[in-house]
């Protein structure tokens, strides 16, 4: 018998940022770019940060919190890649920039969700 793997949120918020980071990579350098890219890197890696955290917590409430912290991040990812939207991109570029900011909109949905269930 063929046990089916739980789609594990700790991989699925490590693999987000990891391809963030592929993205970024792909991106025109320039000093205008620089701030928004770093913002991009930090708030995408503290998702999965914060969910680590949110798995070891010392209770509901700092459980709680942490997956709060995790939708906030996801809130603000989404809106670092929107702010690309605005940047002459190549299409290849731009498509995998929506493909991000929707798999950001569904963490920041997965962790409403947890939150309004633990509240």
């Amino acid at each position: 018998m063929i046990e089916k793997k739980k789609y594990d949120l700790e991989d699925r918020t490590f693999n987000f940022a990891k391809n963030v980071r592929r993205f970024v990579q792909k991106l025109p350098h320039s000093i205008l770019l620089r701030d928004d890219i770093s913002q991009l890197i930090r708030s995408s890696g503290s998702i999965g940060a914060n969910y680590i955290e949110a798995n070891e917590s010392l209770g509901k409430k700092d459980f709680s919190m942490r997956i709060k912290i995790c939708r906030k991040e996801a809130k603000e990812t989404v809106y670092w890649l929107k702010l690309f939207s605005e940047q002459k991109l190549s299409t290849v570029i731009e498509n995998d920039r929506v493909l991000l900011e929707d798999e950001a909109s569904q963490l920041m949905h997965i962790f409403g969700a947890i939150v309004s269930k633990v509240s």
